[in-house]
């Protein structure tokens, strides 16, 4: 059980690592994405400028990303603690791929494709939720917090087991992180792009 567990953290990690915008980048604009916009490895900056084609094609990579690792431990029969981990795993990939000197994106979609996979349920109303904000501002950030913020009441009133509220709790946490460090040490023209 051992190599299973640690096979299913390191195929998590791997998967979380594959950059698919850094990719549509490369394929639409010759360009390294992380050069572009406001210098994020995510979906937002990719449809801003890669067009909305590539970043709807980045969001569905992204969110499959999460849930792959976890539909892949789940398929090894890990217990509850491995899973969590997976998916923990799979975001810190996007966040810092190998592939890519460990510079990569914030989370949020990975994010979404792990809690999805772990809880669909309680994530089905925060979604929905969600969307309102996002279609009427495009705003990534407020849309995520429309999303998060109120998950752990739906998987309470749900009966989600404690551990699930805790990690659905602590990994949007993390999504939060990656962006304050992210947005604080990014180069000066990249966040005066960022804000135009």
């Amino acid at each position: 059980m051992i190599w299973g567990s640690m096979f299913a953290i390191i195929i998590g990690y791997l998967i979380g690592s594959l950059p698919s915008a850094y990719i549509a980048g490369r394929l639409l604009k010759g360009a390294d994405i992380r050069e572009l916009g406001d210098g994020n490895m995510g979906t937002a900056n990719a449809w801003r400028e890669l067009g909305a084609r590539a970043g709807i094609a980045v969001v569905i990579s992204d969110i499959g990303k999460g849930a792959a690792a976890m539909l892949i431990a789940t398929a090894l029969g890990v217990p509850l603690p491995v899973l969590l981990l997976t998916g923990l795993a799979a975001v810190a990939g996007h966040n810092w791929p190998i592939f890519l000197g460990f510079r990569g994106g914030r989370g949020a979609a990975t994010t979404i494709g792990v809690l999805v996979s772990l809880m669909p349920q309680a994530m089905a109303p925060p979604l929905a939720i969600a969307a309102v904000p996002l279609i009427i501002t495009r705003n990534v950030i407020l849309a995520g917090s429309f999303l998060f913020i109120p998950l752990p009441l739906f998987a309470w009133l749900l009966g989600a087991p404690g551990a699930h509220i805790a990690y659905c709790i602590a990994l949007p946490c993390l999504v939060g992180f990656t962006h304050f460090i992210t947005t604080r040490h990014a180069p000066a023209e990249v966040k005066e792009r960022g804000n135009s």
